[in-house]
């Protein structure tokens, strides 16, 4: 069984916590539209937000660094990308290669909305449970009759269910590899290909397994689902959220006029 990770649900009695799945959809939706056209000053104020809901839920800091290790080797290479593919005022020059000054600034801007997505989706799977989300997107699929609502919802529920058994196999795939002195090569693309065959195998072959499960368990669409319903504090949370998008683009807005 894949031990608890910062991308398994952790059970807490917090404000988030207590939120209705609905509505937290709804604010990922929204955060992460108001992020992705965030610039420096209203990503530090959602930056501040975010952390401030990551400490309220009492959130081991060291865990969070450890697990998203790779996702921050993912930004370097997105921050080299744009640094060397953005043409401007070149600020370091070696052997033909130019690093400019707009590349770098569009590396980290790039780097830092992808980063506060992810601990916006954390902090989603992190209080919310698999039956909550399940029931959440059947109610907001069911009023399309050409789309079946159970079953997108059975699926999503159950890629949320195996980020946690990734990052096991991946865990396991790499002491595999350390303690057969791959970590030795110097080529980090050979070490990359170790690492991610065996991952990509070894999780197609866990969905099967699964598969397998469900059919012999007789696993049917026709589920009970959990009852949903909004609070007081759902709709202040709401309105808060909204609030906080609206200063986001007008701390945006008045950036650009000064």
């Amino acid at each position: 069984m894949a031990e608890l990770t910062p991308f398994s649900y952790r059970p807490g009695a917090s404000v988030l916590h207590q939120q209705d799945v609905r509505f937290k959809l709804v604010f990922i939706a929204v955060i992460s539209l108001a992020g992705m056209k965030a610039y420096f000053m209203s990503l530090s104020v959602l930056s501040f937000a975010l952390f401030s809901a990551i400490l309220i839920i009492h959130f081991p800091l060291k865990s969070i660094l450890k697990e998203l290790r790779y996702f921050f080797i993912f930004l370097i290479f997105v921050f080299a990308a744009r640094a060397l593919c953005t043409s401007g005022t070149p600020l370091i020059e070696f052997m033909g290669i130019d690093i400019t000054r707009e590349g770098m600034y569009d590396g980290i801007l790039v780097c830092w909305r992808l980063l506060l997505i992810v601990l916006v989706g954390l902090l989603f799977v992190s209080t919310t449970r698999l039956s909550e989300i399940r029931a959440a997107v059947e109610w907001f699929l069911s009023p399309f009759p050409f789309i079946p609502g159970k079953r997108v919802a059975t699926m999503m529920s159950l890629i949320i269910r195996f980020i946690p058994v990734i990052f096991e196999q991946a865990k396991e795939t790499s002491d595999a590899q350390r303690a057969r002195g791959v970590e030795n090569r110097k080529n980090p693309v050979y070490r990359l290909m170790k690492l991610a065959v065996p991952l990509v195998r070894r999780t197609f072959e866990s969905a099967d397994k699964l598969a397998v499960a469900m059919e012999a368990r007789c696993y049917t669409e026709k589920r009970v689902n959990i009852e949903l319903y909004a609070t007081r504090n759902d709709w202040i949370a709401l309105f808060l959220v909204l609030c906080l998008c609206v200063l986001l683009s007008a701390i945006d807005m008045f950036g650009c006029l000064y």
